[in-house]
């Protein structure tokens, strides 16, 4: 006992000490911190400013050099915190700068040279150059720290004129002994080249010395003049190419620096190599001398001693296009030793660029498996989440389920951003492994029912979703785990979004009825939101399957007292609606033996003409978004609300569609969700369209010729440098084009009056009927004029070019008060040649199912043709297509996948409305020639009128 209390009074007189250790230096550092006064806290600028004037006391500026750095400071302090100093106040402390040079003190003369810089562009010009003086008497010294400071102040503050006067001293600087001075002079000729054309004139003269300079020792001095000298020579192909030759042959740079910038310069030229098709194969090793010598030099670089130089060699061959394995292979085994790196920085890099070769090739990955299943529990989690990522993509079928009991582990540890990440790669695998969907699709579903964010459980959704719609045979099992997951769902977005997928796809799996009680248990326990998707969701499967109607009108009359007004109205139409469908057509079950019964049985479809399957799954037309666009088209043109004519769907103008968006690689699809669920889900709203043709109906004489179908994109008719720049919108009516010519005017003294645009063609289906003039143009102005086309409708439709020359008058203006000085005098100017072709008159309108819309219009009026295209690459050719029939790509078929292009035949379906209503389909195969020779293009189109396909395949040209 004796000894533990002995004891315990040794660990309290132990813990006492410390403590009072621990407060004996608090009370130090409480009382350094009283005793420190910051000397920008509570600054006031008419306070410093006085404070600023013992810039003119000579004894103060000799004695005092650290008063006056304080002083300088806080007057920085204060420009960058917002407190600017007006004009006059600017050149008054610039001139009490000036007197500071008389001081020989260092620390003061570099924050002189700091608050030149700073101050310089918001002084007068005329005062700033009075400083000149002191910095080039700065220049030319003996002092090093000096000669750089000034040469670095100089570029700054010198223009094209005064540049040339101290040129000699600049390029003297650049070769300088010292690599301080050398390095600054070099940096200082960068800003002077990016400056303006009069100083990049200069610049260029000083090649010569730049290229001394890559010869100095200093590292720095190499780096810099590598980077002035691609500036001089980036536009020149040819220098650029010798450039690199020669550096990379002579072996004279000794900065690590200097040769990452080399490696990037080459690599660059191989790309443009590439891009420009002069390499004749896929091989950098059998193409073009440069081509040989670049990748050579790229791969001695991998064998360098400094990292730095060989992870950007690395990284530079990683990127090549089409490059073959055999060329590949050096730099993914540099990237596998740098996967082992000690240095997280190196292990991150070497892992990111390893996991973008993963994605083109897959196989030359494989071999770092070993290292990168390593890295999966790396303390670096962005590390270890490349490395799951990465062994998904090269992972084979037999390793899926290993790699699975891995990330389950590592899942529950890693922040959402990263496990979104995880879940898009999951997807792609099962893309690539159909046959392991069940325990990729189960592994997703667990992670469901655990914790997470709306963005982490939305990516899971969308990704099972993307699935159902890529690999069917996922479709029943996929749609239980979704209803397991809104059993316990806290976000009412994405049930809403199940419950309408349920709706869609349940009716026609094999027994849909197990789908009914999830569903109803919404109706019941969520939110009204929730209860009306419940509601239409069970509409739908009594709409598809007759053999539950009569359970599913029971549930839903619950639902017909709801104090929610859209549950009550949903239920209360289905009701109506599948009472009267169950007496027009009763449903009957199938009998046990169809031979013995006298009726054969009814199968579980609805029937034609059931008015459930059509009230409840016929959709409309056109999406809501367009509906909206057409009825606001429809309100602006000339006399639509008091016409007599009946609106209906096919009397609404037609809209177009916006562009589609080239799909990403690691985008996943957003269950055909409607624009303002976009909006919602992602927080972006959509930009309202305006409808081009508003400038036709303001103008009466326009407005009486009816209503425009389509308006094209504007098309430039002149250069965005010439001194009037013309753009040009067409408005196709049926029988008639409007051109409306934009007209800019970018002359100072000059006002525009009375512009036309005299347009002349021969053409059989086009007569020019008329013009309106725009009144004036004032200089920065932009007016329109009006050019009317006749259209001959029973000529057929052929593309037309037509000359455009603008007419106008001049009057000279006053730039400064914008009186006339003159009285107007006609002038001409030739403007581009402008083209009306057949796909004008086309409208881009996509349709919500383009096979079922193709099986309805038929063959009857199909056009076939096949072609032979001049285009390099697959991509291109599908972009043409698209461009020669103006139409709307549909299934996302607009773009070819990354990585795909001329492997395969590529099918591209498009759709849209010719002027007069008529819907036009085409199904285009644009498969690339193995001897690439060109791109052979076979092509169906078909409508209602077989005058329209033949045209609508004419315009492939």
């Amino acid at each position: 006992m004796e000894s533990q209390q002995e004891e315990g009074l040794t660990i309290n007189t132990l813990m006492k000490e410390v403590q009072g250790t621990l407060d004996k230096f608090k009370l130090e550092d409480d009382n350094g911190m009283a005793d420190y006064y910051s000397p920008y806290a509570n600054l006031e600028k008419a306070q410093v400013l006085h404070e600023a004037r013992c810039f003119h006391d000579p004894t103060a500026v000799r004695e005092s050099p650290r008063k006056c750095c304080t002083v300088i400071a806080q007057l920085l302090h204060l420009t960058n915190t917002g407190q600017y100093l007006n004009s006059a106040e600017a050149t008054e402390v610039f001139f009490g700068v000036t007197k500071l040079f008389m001081s020989d003190d260092a620390s003061l003369r570099r924050m002189v040279y700091l608050f030149i810089k700073d101050v310089a562009e918001t002084c007068n010009p005329d005062d700033v150059i009075i400083v000149t003086s002191s910095l080039t008497k700065d220049m030319t010294c003996d002092v090093d720290l000096y000669r750089a400071n000034a040469l670095r102040v100089l570029a700054r503050i010198v223009d094209a004129a005064m540049l040339g006067a101290i040129e000699r001293y600049v390029k003297q600087a650049v070769v300088d002994s010292s690599g301080q001075v050398s390095s600054a002079a070099l940096v200082s000729a960068t800003h002077l080249f990016e400056k303006n054309a009069e100083s990049a004139a200069i610049v260029k003269r000083w090649i010569g010395e730049t290229t001394e300079a890559t010869q100095s020792p200093n590292e720095m001095v190499q780096f810099h003049a590598m980077q002035l000298l691609y500036q001089i020579k980036k536009h020149d192909r040819l220098g650029m190419q010798k450039l690199v030759t020669q550096f990379s042959q002579r072996n004279t740079l000794k900065s690590p620096l200097a040769l990452v910038l080399l490696v990037r310069y080459t690599a660059k030229l191989l790309h443009d190599e590439v891009s420009e098709g002069r390499l004749p194969g896929t091989s950098f090793q059998n193409g073009s001398n440069f081509s040989r010598a670049g990748y050579a030099f790229l791969e001695a670089s991998l064998r360098h001693k400094s990292e730095m130089v060989v992870y950007e060699a690395a990284k530079a061959i990683c990127a090549l296009p089409n490059i073959e394995p055999q060329e590949l292979a050096p730099a993914v085994n540099v990237m596998q030793l740098f996967l082992s790196s000690p240095k997280p920085a190196v292990r991150f890099a070497a892992m990111k660029t390893v996991s973008q070769v993963a994605v083109n090739h897959p196989r030359m990955v494989s071999k770092c498996n070993e290292d990168l299943e390593a890295l999966i529990a790396d303390a670096n989690r962005s590390i270890a989440t490349l490395a799951i990522t990465t062994l998904l993509k090269t992972g084979s079928e037999n390793s899926v389920d290993r790699l699975l009991k891995q990330i389950s582990v590592f899942l529950s540890e890693i922040p959402d951003e990263y496990k979104i990440t995880i879940v898009k790669s999951l997807q792609r695998l099962c893309l690539t492994y159909p046959a392991k969907h069940r325990v990729l699709v189960g592994f997703l579903s667990n992670f469901l029912r655990e914790e997470g964010g709306f963005e982490f459980k939305r990516s899971i959704v969308n990704s099972i979703v993307s699935l159902i719609k890529a690999v069917p045979e996922t479709t029943e099992s996929s749609l239980l785990h979704l209803c397991e997951f809104i059993e316990d769902c806290e976000f009412t977005m994405l049930s809403t979004q199940i419950l309408h997928l349920l709706g869609e796809l349940g009716p026609a799996t094999a027994a849909p009825a197990r789908y009914i009680r999830f569903i109803y248990n919404r109706v019941i326990l969520e939110n009204s939101a929730v209860r009306a998707a419940a509601v239409a969701a069970l509409s739908k499967f009594a709409a598809r399957c007759p053999s539950l109607r009569t359970s599913i009108v029971t549930l839903l009359k619950r639902s017909l007292d709801d104090e929610d007004d859209e549950t009550r109205d949903r239920a209360s139409v289905a009701v109506s609606v599948l009472k009267g469908a169950m007496e027009e057509f009763p449903y009957v079950p199938p009998v046990e033996d169809p031979e013995e019964a006298d009726a054969e049985p009814v199968a579980d479809v609805p029937q034609v003409g059931d008015p459930a399957a059509y009230v409840l799954l016929q959709g409309l037309p056109m999406s809501f978004e367009r509906l909206d666009r057409s009825i606001r088209a429809y309100v602006q043109a000339p006399a639509a609300m008091v016409s007599a004519e009946q609106l209906t769907l096919s009397t609404l103008p037609v809209v177009e569609e916006h562009a589609e968006p080239e799909p990403v690689a690691d985008e996943v699809d957003d269950m055909g969700a409607d624009s303002a669920l976009k909006a919602a889900v992602t927080g972006k709203e959509e930009k309202e369209v305006v409808d081009p043709a508003a400038a036709v109906y303001a103008i009466p004489e326009l407005a009486s010729l009816g209503r425009v179908f389509r308006s094209s994109p504007a098309t430039e008719l002149s250069e965005e440098e010439t001194e009037y720049v013309v753009r040009c919108v067409k408005h196709v009516m049926p029988d008639h084009i409007i051109l409306q010519f934009k007209i800019q005017n970018t002359v100072e003294d000059q006002r525009l009056v009375n512009c036309t645009v005299a347009v002349e063609g021969e053409s059989e289906c086009f007569e020019v009927a008329g013009e309106i003039a725009a009144e004036s143009i004032k200089y920065g102005e932009t007016q329109d004029a009006f050019t009317v086309i006749n259209r001959n409708a029973d000529a057929p439709l052929a593309p037309c070019n037509f000359e455009c020359i603008l007419r106008f008058g001049v009057v000279q203006v006053d730039p400064k008060s914008g009186e006339d000085e003159s009285e107007p005098f006609d002038e001409e100017y030739p403007l581009e040649e402008l083209e009306i072709a057949t796909s004008d008159f086309m409208a881009k309108v996509a349709v919500p199912d383009f096979r079922q819309a193709w099986e309805n219009v038929g063959n009857t009026n199909e056009v076939l043709e096949k072609f032979a295209l001049q285009f390099k690459k697959q991509e291109d050719a599908v972009a043409a297509v698209i461009d020669f029939l103006g139409m709307q790509p549909c299934d996302g078929t607009g773009h070819i996948k990354p990585g795909e292009g001329g492997k395969k035949p590529h099918m591209l379906h498009l759709s849209g409305v010719f002027v007069g209503g008529t819907s036009v389909l085409a199904r285009a195969q644009v498969a690339a020639q193995g001897d690439a020779s060109g791109v052979l293009l076979k092509i169906a189109v078909r409508s209602d009128d077989a005058t329209v396909s033949r045209m609508v395949a004419d315009c492939i040209r």
